[in-house]
C-alpha cells in the first residue's frame, strides 16, 4: 500500500475535466485507488465520487494506492496532480 499526500494546484480546483483525467489514469492500472479529503473518503476509479470531494486550489487530498501495480499509480497520479491536470 502506497500512501501519499497531494496538493491541488489548478486554480479551478477538481471539476469535471479532472477528475475524468485522474479516471481514465487510474483505470490503466490493477490497483485500486481511494482518495481521502477531511472525513471523506471515495473510491478513485469513480467521476462522481471525485467530484464530491469539493476539492478546491490548495486542498490535501491523501492518496492509497493499494495493488500489484501501486507504486507505478501513485507516481503517475502524483504527477498529473503536480501538472495541475494537464490543464
Amino acid at each position: 500500500m502506497v500512501t501519499r499526500e497531494l496538493k491541488v494546484y489548478n486554480r479551478a480546483g477538481i471539476h469535471a475535466r479532472p477528475a475524468a483525467s485522474i479516471v481514465k489514469l487510474a483505470n490503466q492500472y490493477k490497483s485500486d485507488l481511494y482518495l481521502e479529503k477531511d472525513t471523506m473518503k471515495i473510491n478513485g476509479k469513480s467521476i462522481m465520487g471525485i467530484i464530491t470531494l469539493g476539492a478546491t486550489h490548495q486542498s490535501s487530498i491523501i492518496m492509497t494506492c493499494d495493488g500489484p501495480d501501486e507504486q507505478q499509480m501513485a507516481d503517475a497520479i502524483e504527477h498529473l496532480f503536480e501538472n495541475r491536470f494537464e490543464e
